[in-house]
């Protein structure tokens, strides 16, 4: 059966030295434009602010984040545009007006009105002008700004290749690098509003992360292990990865068929040229690393097999199937990071190398409750039975679907398995959830979703599909619901030990 509080050995919890969870955690996932709100989206604002008060509330020491880059083509934070820049759509509207950047006119047409979801095309057409227009009135006001001026002078590595390449962008009418004029000249005016729009949502972050720490709260950030073909870091540092004479792929990134696609997933993504990386230290690696650990308390590194081995696809396949593994990194990467905080995301179809790998580097792996029941229990990491303490255990992550509509769709020989482990019947979406807590793992991560009990229609992302994803975001009355909750789930997470008082 699943694991009790009374059936896990008394030193099982805590024999993991985990530099990211040093003592046994509990959070919620949640990426910010999924926060309720009355703006077009979820915002580093008085909704994330209140976000944090409720985890407080409940007992939950972290919020855990999806990728904050600027957003392209597809609308995937794990596709943004650059891996050091924030996404400005999740500026606070509100702050903007009390800094007199935007008027009150300005925005009433941003309102969410009858949007249940982030309608993306919206935030296209009407909040990025409304933004820029903020950014062209800050860029006066900080022209002698000696925080601006700091604030430039400290992320120069980054934001001057960042500010030229939007100006580039918006030149060359949203195209991708590849296409663009290679004599053109970035446009003063469009580039500084890039950089003082980075500018905001760095002061609006720390204050964000200022109120999470004072209430007990820490944030788990997301590093993807693939940049954007047609982002500002292939684009600014072509050397470091495989692409041709015109800046294109040669060969681009994805995993073969999966749990989640017959097809394998075709990412598109550009491959490393690891040898570069190594021959300087891996640099541009430990920069970034660096960065995140700026705005994040601890940071996982997504497609964590990638650095072990990794699915290299010709450029121009029509799906993931034909590609093939290449040798990644491996052990010279996690040196060169040093003690970092980290995660590893070892999800999928693993060589067994990824675990020796992992376990070599003293990382926490992840355990993913819906996995945990299909084929053979005997060495499956995520049956409940198998959770141990490297681990950090979730019900789902943003791939998957809701727990309630994975329980409404289970296969046959899922649900014979979860009744197996739960005692001859077919669990409740609430003692799922209690397993999960109440697991060995270091840490344990709810989706927000589940702990609303939603339905499919509140999935967030479903790998494969070229559309639609990324859209869901909680209502007023969801956000009520977890506020008037939080002192159950306080009472729950005492009872399975993830805090203390």
């Amino acid at each position: 059966m699943a694991r009790t509080p009374a059936s896990v050995p008394a030193g099982s919890r805590n024999a993991f030295r985990c530099r990211a969870f040093p003592v046994r955690s509990a959070g919620l996932l949640l990426h910010p434009t999924s926060l309720a709100g009355e703006g077009p989206v979820g915002s580093l604002g008085s909704e994330a602010r209140a976000f944090i008060d409720v985890l407080a509330e409940a007992g939950f020491g972290w919020w855990q984040v999806c990728p904050l880059g600027p957003t392209g083509y597809g609308d995937s934070p794990y596709q943004a545009l650059s891996v050091f820049a924030g996404n400005p759509y999740l500026l606070d509207l509100e702050a903007l007006r009390s800094d007199g950047l935007l008027t009150s006119a300005e925005t009433a047409a941003l309102g969410r009105g009858r949007d249940a979801d982030t309608d993306y095309g919206r935030l296209w057409a009407q909040l990025r002008p409304a933004l820029d227009l903020a950014a062209g009135r800050a860029a006066t006001a900080l022209r002698h700004d000696r925080e601006f001026a700091a604030f430039r002078e400290s992320q120069d590595a980054w934001l001057d290749a960042w500010s030229r390449f939007m100006a580039l962008r918006v030149a060359h009418g949203f195209r991708a690098p590849a296409d663009w004029d290679r004599d053109a000249r970035p446009d003063p005016a469009e580039a500084e509003r890039a950089a003082v729009l980075q500018h905001l949502f760095a002061r609006q972050f720390a204050s964000l992360r200022a109120h999470a720490l004072k209430k007990g709260v820490r944030i788990f950030g997301d590093e993807p292990i693939y940049v954007s073909a047609d982002g500002c870091d292939a684009w600014s540092r072509p050397g470091l990865f495989d692409l041709d004479a015109n800046g294109r792929p040669r060969a681009v990134a994805g995993v073969p068929p999966d749990y989640f696609c017959a097809d394998g997933q075709l990412w598109g993504n550009p491959l490393y040229r690891w040898d570069r990386h190594a021959a300087d230290g891996f640099a541009w690696w430990r920069a970034r690393v660096r960065h995140d650990l700026g705005r994040f308390d601890a940071v996982r590194i997504d497609h964590f097999r990638g650095l072990h081995d990794y699915w290299s696809v010709p450029a121009g396949a029509a799906d993931a199937r034909g590609g093939e593994w290449l040798q990644g990194p491996g052990m010279e990467f996690i040196r060169a990071m040093g003690d970092a905080p980290l995660v590893a995301e070892d999800l999928g179809m693993l060589s067994p190398g990824v675990e020796e790998l992992r376990k070599e580097a003293g990382l926490p792996g992840m355990s993913v409750l819906q996995f945990g029941f299909g084929g053979a229990k005997a060495g499956n990491p995520h049956h409940p039975e198998n959770v141990t303490a490297n681990r950090v255990a979730y019900t789902g992550t943003h791939d998957n679907d809701t727990l309630l509509g994975w329980l409404g769709a289970a296969s046959e020989e899922e649900t014979s398995a979860l009744r197996e482990a739960f005692g001859g019947e077919t669990p409740s979406v609430a003692r799922l959830i209690h397993s999960v807590l109440d697991s060995p793992a270091v840490a344990a991560f709810l989706p927000v979703q589940d702990l609303l009990g939603l339905g499919s229609a509140a999935r967030f992302n479903s790998p494969g599909r070229p559309d639609g994803n990324w859209k869901w975001r909680m209502t007023a009355e969801e956000r009520g619901r977890l506020e008037s909750s939080a002192t159950d789930w306080r009472g729950l997470l005492l009872r399975t030990r993830r805090i203390s008082v």
